[in-house]
């Protein structure tokens, strides 16, 4: 097969609010197309994109899954994203890799909060979109009440290309304002359709909104504009050779109208994306950096390969893949290449055309198009690979941090190989999915997007990796210190019939400001105990600051002064006075007025307007101090301050107050003086099970 020219490769990535209809949009495009012979069902796990286990288990996406197809002799590349904000990552990749985004809005509710968030993310890499009204024929649907919501949100810009004629159920008829004509479409899901005049009042409008659509068009292009202003208007000719510019440079955001789950208005849609849609040409210069850090350019036509690998995937349908997206040159099986991430060199296996789970061998994958190899030996999602003569390496893409935190509780021993193994593989694939084995709380922590997030990653780690877990919440890690100066003498002797064991401590200690840790001095005069016992007093401390005195959390934020002491000739030794080291410091924190820090988290949330009053009650319940209020792209946001013990599964709380709108990060801040009532909760919690075993 000939090697398909980049400027009739169309990348985009389909995203979107959540149940918004991406994947029936992706399969009615494939219908559309002939790909597939008929519209599979979500409902029944037929769709050609979501085949994953979970996702048909959940009839939700999960996955980012590339599709394709072609149009009007235009390679489709279609990459399905999840709405879920659980599964951010996917998204992000699909649209590092796009050359345009398709926005998808559902023609019920309007624009949401994850249709901002795919937006500004497309916006990041300074892509053209393009959006899809999707659902016209559902009930209460009011067509230009959504416009004038996008209009609001996005611009000016922002204008119908198509409009339902018969909006509701039953909808089959789109007014094309670029043809000024209407569309009947069939009802047998074929998305074929028939064309027919418009009269009366339709046609009017239509020929307002196509005058509209000539002035949005000229302002794109200045040779455009002064014929535009010579001659009043422009030819249908000159009219469509500056759509592609206007798309490009947003002086034109072009809205469809569709049903995907009956194949109305898809077509139309086709048509101008493989007319005008964007092109690897048009992004045909990539900013890099070479090995020395210093900027430099990947140009669409450079006979060196270099790509970007935007996710990676292992799984029993579809194998150990990465799949990777050609800025230039060509790959080809057998091929090394540089990895300029690892500074190691790759050697291609397979590589193929990918179709959902279908993997179509390539021999050779060129400039501007989408690929998938056989997993590399040490490649990873956001690596690039580039020519072993010229290295250069891309930018990658950056992920939001984690939102939600679980500990990992296995349910039978003998697990852990199999566990790291599977945690590593699925970080691998997920960017976003973090985790830790934390020393000082002594569990496995797990950090996501949000509970569904963690939900579907345990339910792999069980089925890839036979890893049978539970998650509970994580051990909160507060710290212990003290609030007076204090001072103890400790005498420890010992005489078992052999050697015998001696050593005197006096020790001072004193609280110290927040985050200066634990400072250890010594003031020793005299010879009444040799220096060489002062590390030994060291040890002890630093091991109690470890275990902990009153909870058995860390000891932090305090100076230890070892003054003074005795020693015995021959028992004295450094076993005895790291023991009296260690309980002279107990017995001094425990005059010093001891007390418990909690971390505070700063909190950054981004809610509706009219969740405002339920989302600032629930901070303070939560015992939250809120910091600022602002407004960013017509969504208030909030920055609080929330102890760690009230943020257990936050993000499920907060999008139950917002109706699934709102959204949240958060990072640790400092920690503060516990309040004493919740301070004897914990202090008594953590000696529960000293109780039990004594019992």
């Amino acid at each position: 097969m000939s090697q398909i020219k980049p400027a009739d490769i169309r990348n985009f990535a389909i995203v979107g609010h959540q149940s918004c209809g991406k994947t029936m949009l992706a399969e009615a495009m494939l219908r559309t197309t002939g790909k597939i012979s008929r519209l599979g069902s979500i409902e029944a796990g037929t769709t050609a994109s979501d085949y994953h286990v979970s996702e048909k288990n959940r009839q939700i996406s999960v996955h980012a899954t590339v599709l394709q197809s072609t149009w009007l002799d235009r390679k489709l590349n279609i990459i399905d994203t999840p709405g879920y904000l659980d599964f951010i990552s996917e998204a992000l990749g699909a649209l590092r890799v796009g050359d345009f985004a398709l926005v998808v809005v559902d023609a019920a509710a309007g624009p949401e909060i994850g249709t901002d968030q795919v937006w500004s993310y497309a916006g990041r890499y300074e892509l053209p979109k393009m959006i899809v009204v999707n659902g016209a024929d559902q009930e209460h649907v009011n067509f230009d009440e959504v416009l004038a919501a996008l209009r609001e949100r996005f611009g000016r810009t922002v204008f119908p290309v198509t409009l339902p004629a018969d909006p509701g159920p039953g909808f089959h008829r789109v007014v094309d304002v670029l043809r000024q004509n209407e569309c009947v479409y069939a009802s047998d899901g074929s998305g074929h359709f028939e064309e027919q005049p418009l009269e009366g009042s339709a046609a009017e409008r239509v020929g307002q909104l196509h005058g509209e659509l000539i002035e949005f068009v000229a302002e794109a292009d200045d040779s455009l504009l002064e014929r535009y202003f010579d001659q009043g208007s422009l030819s249908e000719e000159e009219m469509r050779q500056g759509i592609h510019a206007a798309v490009q440079n947003e002086y034109l955001i072009p809205v469809f109208v569709t049903s995907a789950t009956s194949n109305v208005g898809v077509a139309r849609l086709l048509d101008f994306i493989a007319k005008y849609g964007s092109t690897p040409v048009d992004r045909k210069d990539v900013p890099a950096h070479d090995d020395d850090g210093n900027e430099t350019v990947i140009r669409l036509d450079d006979p060196d390969p270099a790509c970007y690998v935007f996710k990676t995937i292992s799984e029993p349908h579809v194998g150990e893949l990465s799949f990777f997206r050609m800025y230039s040159g060509s790959v080809r099986h057998g091929m090394d290449l540089h990895n300029s991430d690892r500074n190691m060199t790759e050697r291609l296996g397979q590589i193929f055309s990918m179709h959902g789970h279908e993997r179509v061998a390539a021999s050779e994958i060129g400039p501007g198009d989408i690929g998938a190899a056989v997993k590399l030996r040490d490649t990873h999602t956001g690596n690039t690979l580039c020519s072993t003569r010229r290295h250069v390496n891309l930018p990658s893409v950056e992920y939001p941090r984690p939102n939600i935190q679980g500990a990992l509780k296995l349910k039978s021993q003998g697990d852990e190989d199999r566990l790291a193994e599977g945690l590593a593989t699925l970080h691998e694939e997920d960017p976003t999915f973090l985790y830790r084995n934390d020393a000082e709380t002594h569990q496995t922590v797990l950090a996501g997007q949000g509970e569904l997030h963690l939900a579907i990653l345990l339910e792999r780690l069980k089925r890839r990796f036979n890893v049978h877990a539970d998650l509970i919440e994580p051990r909160i890690p507060f710290r212990e210190t003290i609030k007076a100066p204090a001072d103890s003498k400790y005498r420890h002797k010992k005489q078992s019939g052999g050697a015998g064991q001696f050593a005197e401590v006096w020790m001072r200690i004193e609280p110290l400001s927040r985050d200066s840790g634990v400072e250890f001095t010594n003031s020793l005069v005299g010879q009444n105990v040799d220096r060489v016992f002062v590390p030994s007093v060291e040890k002890g401390v630093r091991a109690a600051c470890t275990e902990g005195i009153l909870a058995g959390y860390r000891v932090v934020d305090l100076k230890v002064d070892f003054y003074d002491g005795k020693m015995h000739p021959v028992d004295s030794k450094d076993i005895a006075f790291q023991i009296a080291g260690k309980s002279a410091f107990r017995e001094a924190f425990m005059q010093a007025k001891p007390c418990l820090l909690e971390p505070i988290y700063n909190v950054t949330i981004r809610a509706p307007e009219e969740c405002m009053g339920d989302v600032m009650g629930d901070i303070s319940s939560r015992r939250g101090k809120i910091i600022g209020m602002d407004t960013e792209d017509g969504v208030q946001v909030i920055r609080a301050q929330i102890p760690q013990m009230q943020l257990y599964r936050y993000s499920t709380a907060l999008r139950s107050l917002t109706g699934g709108r709102g959204l949240h990060t958060e990072e640790l801040s400092h920690y503060e003086e516990m309040q004493s009532d919740l301070q004897e909760k914990v202090i008594a919690a953590a000696k529960e099970p000293q109780l039990a075993a004594k019992a």
